[in-house]
């Protein structure tokens, strides 16, 4: 099992940029697959990165590519999240997870480790 806490969400205009981070406990947060996901007021939570324990690979959701970059420092156990060119729609709370597998999925099923979660708003 590993403990995992968000950091970095707030508030920002159409178009501009946050980073968020995520820290992680334990010593297996590098053979561990991270994503992140997203959910918004009154929708289901969806995916949005992922990458693969050794940081070769990643996977993104159509909405976030060529402006959302998911990266990781095994050697930190720390998970990034670089959004750019936000838009009113990317507003919600942002959860990083733990893949067991190492793999970098796209459902939330194969994830078994969550945080608690970091609220992003962008405004227009």
């Amino acid at each position: 099992q590993v403990q995992l806490v968000e950091s970095g969400g707030g508030s920002v205009q159409a178009g501009g940029s946050l980073s968020l981070s995520c820290a992680a406990s334990g010593r297996t947060f590098s053979s561990y697959g991270m994503g992140w996901f997203r959910q918004a007021p009154g929708k289901e939570r969806e995916f949005v990165a992922a990458i693969h324990w050794s940081g070769r690979s990643t996977n993104y959701a159509d909405p976030v590519k060529g402006r959302f970059a998911i990266s990781r420092d095994n050697a930190k156990n720390t998970l990034y999240l670089q959004m750019n060119s936000l838009k009113p729609e990317d507003t919600a709370v942002y959860y990083c997870a733990a893949d067991r597998t190492g793999w970098h999925n796209r459902d939330k099923a194969n994830y078994a480790d969550w945080g608690q979660g970091t609220q992003v708003t962008v405004s227009s």
